[in-house]
């Protein structure tokens, strides 16, 4: 009875282990590697280019007047844009984005528009909430 049982284990062991080495070998992933790399490095390159346009708009003169004027530390603001992230960044990238389209030309001068005075109250606002 021993010899039977071992001339069926290991011809049953063998074959166990070949499918089970061709099932992990043959592995399908939903999504690629490939795609997901590319996924995470856009969201990354996203990321960076909204902070970069918020770092424009914190250095424009025009900003840090009215930042001085309200009272507000502009390095802190600075600094907290690295730790902002998703929606925050997001809304703080489209008022930055405003504010250096406005401020680009002949609208740096003396009369700033009453939209771009609210455009960098709005944004010096979501820098504070992301400071806390």
């Amino acid at each position: 009875m021993t010899t039977v049982r071992k001339s069926l284990v290991f011809p049953l062991v063998a074959l166990m282990m070949g499918a089970s080495a061709s099932a992990f070998a043959d592995q399908q992933h939903i999504v690629a590697p490939g795609q997901l790399a590319t996924a995470v490095a856009d969201h990354v390159a996203t990321q960076d280019t909204n902070r970069a346009t918020v770092r424009e708009a914190l250095a424009r003169p025009e900003v840090q007047a009215v930042a001085s004027k309200l009272g507000l530390d502009l390095t802190r603001a600075t600094a907290a844009v690295d730790t902002m992230s998703g929606a925050d960044l997001e809304k703080a990238a489209n008022a930055a984005q405003q504010v250096n389209e406005q401020l680009v030309g002949g609208a740096s001068t003396v009369v700033i528009s009453t939209t771009t005075i609210i455009i960098i109250l709005l944004l010096v606002v979501i820098l504070i909430i992301a400071l806390k």
